[in-house]
């Protein structure tokens, strides 16, 4: 999976390279017409190979969201005991 990935990126890179080499020749008042479909092609190549991202846990900011996951359950048990004491009082 890792290896089809990766051929993906590099097909996503050959077909910018060759978009960007079909500009510069426009530029140059010397267009060739071979570099656009090519291009075009590699890219379309390249988000087919690369578009399946495995998909994994991001771990990144798990202390936060677990302070946060703790903060609201706090909250919620907060809200019931207010609620059951309300509910007492009547």
């Amino acid at each position: 999976m890792e290896l089809k990935l990766r051929v993906g990126t590099f097909f996503i890179l050959v077909g910018t390279g060759l978009l960007l080499l079909f500009v510069g020749s426009v530029m140059a008042h010397e267009i060739n017409l071979l570099f656009l479909p090519l291009g075009f092609i590699a890219l379309f190549i390249g988000f087919m190979l690369g578009r399946k991202r495995p998909t994994v846990e991001s771990t990144r900011f798990a202390y936060l969201r677990k302070m946060n996951e703790q903060s609201r359950q706090r909250r919620q048990e907060k809200e019931k005991r207010n609620q059951e004491k309300g509910k007492n009082r009547k």
